[in-house]
Order: structure tokens, then sequence, then C-alpha cells
């Protein structure tokens, strides 16, 4: 059995690739922490496991139930939808991760990754402080998921997306966006305003609160609409809108630096500061249980 250890140095020469990100981390993130699993671990053996006992991580499972479900299995392909993560194993079940606020993939041997809403740890120790599940390879690569505030999951599953909680998600807006009628038909026979719809995974799975506010900001539409009053024009700028985003967030791997300098995102952060966008002042409330920003000269 592996235990994991949190004071093992690093070599001076390697570096730790993850993010830690302070806000929840939402679709790009976690598309981004998909593609470094991928990269990390796909057509290579599992031939070590080490798996933190942490009742609250492990939802449903145990550690020693990990390691059995996952040595000696080969990492087939890492799959996404919205916020969570799952490996599909030459043999099943299946394990699925949920990140939660500061949920973090890593790798030994890579140079840091720059992700939207998080700053770069240079690491001191390997594998790092927090971690959950720590993954030794064939190809002599390490993968490791760490979770500080223990708000993520390590789940085991037969059949990922369908079984909660993969199988109560919404569309996706990266893989399946629907057709702008359906869309439509979806938006408006939901009830109250567009922001929460938004925030509602089982409507729109891995969009979240700084997402949600730049589609709103962009499509011009006050986060405070009911869904009812949208006019089919507006319904189809919202959907240009978050595909657009999405697609431009992926693309740049979530490197914040990377995004357009005219988004929203830029000056959200700092609810107390008086900010400014194109002339015209971010204003902060609470819609849907969360702090929104938005522009209200120009959001009607």
């Amino acid at each position: 059995m592996k235990q994991l250890s949190l004071d093992c140095q690093l070599h001076p020469n390697q570096r730790v690739s993850h993010f830690e990100a302070p806000n929840m981390p939402e679709l790009p993130e976690v598309e981004h922490a998909r593609q470094l699993i991928e990269q990390t671990a796909k057509g290579y053996r599992i031939i070590e496991v080490g798996c933190a006992s942490d009742s609250v991580v492990l939802e449903g499972v145990t550690a020693a139930e990990i390691r059995q479900a996952l040595r000696n299995r080969i990492v087939c392909a890492a799959r996404r939808r919205g916020k969570h993560i799952w490996l599909e194993l030459d043999k099943r079940p299946w394990p699925c991760f949920h990140l939660g606020m500061t949920g973090a993939f890593h790798t030994a041997n890579t140079s840091p990754i720059k992700l939207v809403t998080s700053h770069v740890v240079e690491e001191k120790q390997w594998p790092p402080r927090f971690t959950k599940l720590h993954l030794t390879l064939s190809n002599e690569s390490e993968l490791v998921m760490t979770n500080k505030r223990r708000l993520g999951r390590i789940r085991l599953r037969q059949d990922p997306t369908g079984e909660p909680p993969i199988s109560q998600l919404g569309f996706d807006p990266l893989l399946d966006l629907p057709s702008l009628e359906k869309f439509s038909e979806w938006l408006t026979g939901r009830s109250g305003a567009i922001k929460s719809l938004l925030l509602d995974q089982s409507f729109a799975a891995g969009v979240g609160n700084w997402i949600a506010d730049e589609v709103l900001y962009q499509a011009k539409i006050s986060p405070k609409r009911p869904t009812h009053q949208l006019s089919k024009s507006e319904i189809k700028i919202i959907r240009l809108r978050l595909r657009h985003i999405i697609e431009t967030a992926v693309q740049a791997n979530a490197d914040a630096s990377k995004f357009p300098k005219t988004w929203l995102f830029h000056r959200r952060w700092n609810k107390n500061a008086n900010s400014e966008l194109a002339g015209h002042s971010i204003e902060f409330i609470t819609v849907g249980g969360r702090t929104t920003a938005w522009v209200p000269e120009l959001q009607r």
C-alpha cells in the first residue's frame, strides 16, 4: 500500500504544474485540467496508487476501493462534462472528479500553468500539500490531485454519464451547445432571472459566475432580466456570446492574460474599487445568491 507523503522534497530541477483557484473553477479551467491529465496519462498503466483516507473528499468509497479500482489499469481517455472530469480505464469502475473551489491536478517536471482566477505556486515538496490522490504511471510520470478546502469530490462510477451527479447536468457549451431553436425553447421554458438560469448546472453545465457575467455584459442584457421577457434576438446573442466566450477561453488555455482586454473579466474581481469599463461604471449586486458584476448603463 502506497502511503501519501507530504514532506518529500522536489528534485532541484523539478517543477510542479498546477492551478489553485480561489474562485470555483469553471469550464475553461476544468477543460485545461482534463487536457493536462490526458497528456500525462493517456495510454499508460497506473502502477501505483496513493489515496488519502478522507471521508469528505472520497464520496461513497474508501481509499482501499480507490486503490483497488485504479491499480494496474490503463488510462484510455480523460473526459469532461461541465465541471466534472472522469478517467476511462480499461476496466470499470471509473474514477470521477469534481474540483470544488480549490481542487487541482499536478504533474512533476513540467512548467507551471497559468489559469484564470488563479495564481501559480512553485511547490517546494512532492507530492504537494493536501494531496488526495497520487498516481504513478508506467511512463514514470506522476499525476496528483490536491484539495485544500476539501470541497472537491472523488467518486467511482460504472457509467459516469448515466449516473448522478453527471447524469443530472445540462448541456455542455463546448461539447453540445443546442441549436438556437432548442436553446430558446429551454431558456424561455424556465422562470427567474437570466443570471440564475445560466448558473444552474442542470441547464448549462460548466458555466460559473464570471462566465455568466461576461456573457450578459457582452450581450448587453441585465442579469436581473426574467427569462420569459427576453426577445428572440436577445436569446440569439446570449447563445452566440456563450459559445464565443467559452471557445475563446479554452483556446487561450484558460490563461487570463490572453483574454481580450475589452472583457469585463479583467475588471470584475475587486468589488470595493471604483471600476469602469468603456467609460461606464461597474456595479455589484447579488443575483441568485452570487455576487454579480454588471454595467447598468449598457445592460438592459
